[in-house]
């Protein structure tokens, strides 16, 4: 290199440098007067803000309900009980429990939660809803404007109300406006009211501590923290909380950990709670009720819900609605009482439920029908049948048809212990042939049980702690636990019906504000619809489904006079009402019982799911209430079915399904199918063999004394329908008890 370069090349890099300096340089000047505009800004609208009054800004309208042509009302949303008090009446007990419950810093804060802020500014980064402020200031700042508006510059506001407030405000005087407007639940605003609503006791000073700390649990969130809702998870909630509000309070030093430990024993008695609103009145109210849980779900808060003045449509058809009710009600056995059915009706490619019956009356019981999870039984097996095509199986390939088989030194079998000898895939579906699904999922699959749970979950059926811990058990083929509602069925077979796409079920269409403007819309859901299976698999799904009601255990529906492809499905095990027998007997009453039965079938158009069970709790057997060996879905589930699918389908043009490829319908095997024998010689010509439930052979480890196992021993002699054109139509089989029993491999039947 020349002297002149090497003298030249310092110079450059000099010169590198500079511009670096420089543009740092600016970049600074632009970081330091952004920095000044934005405290400028800052101070700008903070002296600007006005604290308003709240008891002018406090104010309640009515949230109106529609069905999906928002002509007819299904209901409204208007509560506000409210009675206000001063601080000074309001004891320190009370003070603390809510303190404890929803800001532990109240008293030191500035009014604002950083760490809030920093969370609602991530949520608005990602599009999502932006959350309420954390702090009891920012709270009782929302509760003034119960405006619904989800903006930056509604939270921007709210954010500056609320530093304004605690530093002008005595901290003591935004707690007494808070305890007397925030919203506790069942149409109480207020602790006044709060403690009239749940204890007959108005006045705060004669509430005890366990009665304060449950009702600082329920404000958080009054639907999350329903203490009417009869789902165990909500009373897990709800204790779990309420163990958090006492143990804040002993940490406060309100409560001694004496008096923690003591307290946390139970939670205070309810039996002096005012009854639901009778606007819940009837079948309709679980509609209704559903409706408010999804409101609270898309972000809602109850307050806006109560007194917000929301126009929500719902999904639900009213013309439909009122032909599910009539089906429901009527169409049923003779013997009805303690009698329960579930049905449900989705719209495919949409994910709206359209219909749905959850029970009589919401008022006398908030046990959904519809929406409680129970076993799904052979209905499970469209699931295996599409992870056998996704691992490339074929619907003729050859699987043990006999009973009883062997699995991880287990013996399970067909419903009434029927052979079938060597059957295809599409024969066991039809048929819905027990020991062919094991055989296929268990011996001839590598994790087979896994890839059902996976198309299950990619179907609609949502994930749960029951799948998650059956991802290896053998008989998850034949749904052995509480995985499903008639509403997660009638959902995850309209995704066959869409052709293998996925759309999240719903009940709300729309929400608008006062003022018309849209809030929300389920026109944001079609980003969350999926491919759950290819149409190739899903129209090979349709194509075997329709064979079970062709020539299988649904031949029932044939009677809609449209195609139609669905699945039979029981689950059997020990009736609530025989388990201390059983436990004494060591097990003679395992699977004597049928405990769930189903029908769930779709057209391109509509997919219903329909549930029947008894007892109380769903747990007692349906045996009785059916002439036949067994409660079969093929039966009094398939006639309610198609009772209401008859009429919600009246008018509608026929439709049909996609063909699959007809090289792969093509049978290009010679299977021998031996007939079944040991068939009861009073079953009908026309009735399909039934199968038989698993076999007695006990588990390597013995169950719970009250833990059904898998081998139903039907006692019940073989009686002939009493109905012409209805014959018998096996489907049933055992289970395992549901997910708050241990796990157990279980059988299914049709």
């Amino acid at each position: 290199m020349s002297e002149a370069r090497r003298k030249a090349a310092p110079a450059r890099r000099r010169q590198k440098r500079h511009w670096a300096v420089r543009v740092l340089g600016w970049l600074a000047a632009l970081m330091f007067l952004g920095i000044i505009g934005a405290v400028a800004t800052f101070f700008i609208v903070y002296q600007t803000t006005k604290i308003p009054d709240p008891n002018k800004e406090f104010a309640t309208n009515t949230t109106t309900v529609t069905y999906a042509d928002q002509r007819n009302n299904l209901g409204t949303f208007f509560e506000q009980n409210r009675h206000s008090v001063p601080l000074s009446q309001i004891p320190k007990t009370v003070q603390d429990s809510v303190i404890a419950a929803e800001d532990r810093t109240f008293w030191t804060n500035p009014g604002i939660s950083p760490s809030g802020m920093v969370r609602a500014a991530v949520n608005i980064a990602r599009g999502e809803q932006l959350q309420g402020g954390s702090t009891i200031t920012q709270q009782y700042v929302k509760i003034m404007y119960l405006t619904q508006e989800r903006t930056v510059g509604r939270k921007l506001k709210e954010l500056f109300i609320a530093t304004k407030l605690g530093r002008q405000q005595d901290k003591s005087k935004t707690l007494e406006g808070y305890l007397n407007t925030i919203y506790f639940g069942q149409g109480a605003y207020g602790i006044s009211a709060a403690g009239g609503t749940y204890f007959k006791q108005p006045d705060p000073n004669k509430l005890s501590v366990q009665q304060t700390a449950l009702l600082a649990t329920v404000l958080n969130n009054p639907t999350l923290f329903d203490v009417t809702d009869p789902d165990p998870r909500t009373k897990k909630r709800i204790i779990d909380r309420y163990h958090y509000v006492l143990d804040g309070m002993q940490q406060m030093g309100t409560i001694t950990p004496a008096q923690e430990a003591q307290y946390a024993k139970s939670l205070p008695s309810l039996e002096n709670l005012k009854k639901k609103s009778s606007r819940y009145f009837g079948p309709n109210g679980f509609l209704l009720d559903m409706a408010r849980k999804e409101l609270a779900q898309r972000g809602f808060d109850e307050d806006a819900i109560t007194g917000g003045g929301l126009k929500v449509t719902t999904t639900f058809n009213y013309t439909q609605q009122k032909k599910i009710l009539v089906a429901a009600q009527n169409e049923l056995p003779k013997k009805r009482g303690g009698l329960h059915v579930g049905m449900a009706a989705v719209q495919p490619g949409t994910g709206q439920l359209l219909a749905m019956y959850g029970g009589p009356d919401f008022l006398k019981s908030q046990l959904n029908w519809a929406t409680t999870k129970a076993r799904p039984g052979s209905s499970f097996k469209p699931f295996a049948l599409a992870a056998a095509l996704q691992d490339g199986k074929s619907i003729y390939d050859i699987f043990q048809g006999d009973s009883p088989i062997t699995v991880q030194g287990q013996k399970f079998g067909n419903e009434l212990s029927t052979d079938y000898g060597d059957v295809t895939l599409l024969k066991a579906t039809e048929e819905s042939v027990n020991t062919a699904f094991y055989d296929l999922v268990d011996n001839q699959m590598d994790d087979g049980p896994e890839k059902v749970t996976a198309a299950a979950e990619a179907a609609g059926i949502p994930a749960s702690k029951a799948l998650e811990n059956d991802k290896s058990n053998p008989s998850t083929v034949l749904g052995p636990n509480a995985y499903a509602s008639p509403v997660d069925m009638a959902n995850a077979y309209a995704t066959f019906a869409a052709g293998g796409i996925y759309s999240p079920l719903h009940v709300i269409k729309e929400v608008r504000g006062p003022d018309g403007k849209v809030l929300w819309s389920d026109a944001s859901l079609q980003k969350q619809q999926k491919k759950a299976f290819t149409p190739e698999i899903a129209n090979m799904v349709n194509y075997v489904l329709q064979k079970v009601v062709t020539d299988g255990t649904g031949t029932g529906a044939k009677d809609l006079d449209r195609p139609v492809a669905g699945k039979t499905g029981t689950a059997g095990g020990v009736a609530v009402e025989d388990r201390a027998e059983n436990k004494k007997c060591d097990g003679c009453k395992e699977g004597s019982a049928t405990l769930t039965s189903w029908w769930s079938a779709y057209t391109p158009q509509l997919s219903t799911s329909v549930l029947y069970r008894a007892g109380a709790s769903g747990e007692s057997d349906l045996d009785p209430y059916s002439d036949d060996p067994a409660f079969f879905g093929g039966n009094w589930p398939l006639k309610t079915w198609l009772a209401f699918m008859k009429a919600a389908l009246d008018g509608v043009p026929t439709a049909d399904f996609v063909a699959p490829d007809a090289d792969q319908v093509k049978d290009t095997t010679t299977p021998t199918f031996t007939p079944p024998t040991n068939t009861p010689t009073t079953t009908p010509t026309n009735t399909p063999p039934p199968s038989t439930p698993p076999p007695s052979t006990p588990p390597p480890s013995t169950p719970p004394p009250n833990t059904p196992t898998n081998t139903p021993t039907k006692t019940k002699p073989t009686k002939p329908t009493n109905t012409p054109g209805w014959p018998s139509l096996p489907t049933g089989g055992t289970t395992s008890e549901p997910t708050k029993t241990p796990q157990k491999p279980g059988g299914g039947g049709q």
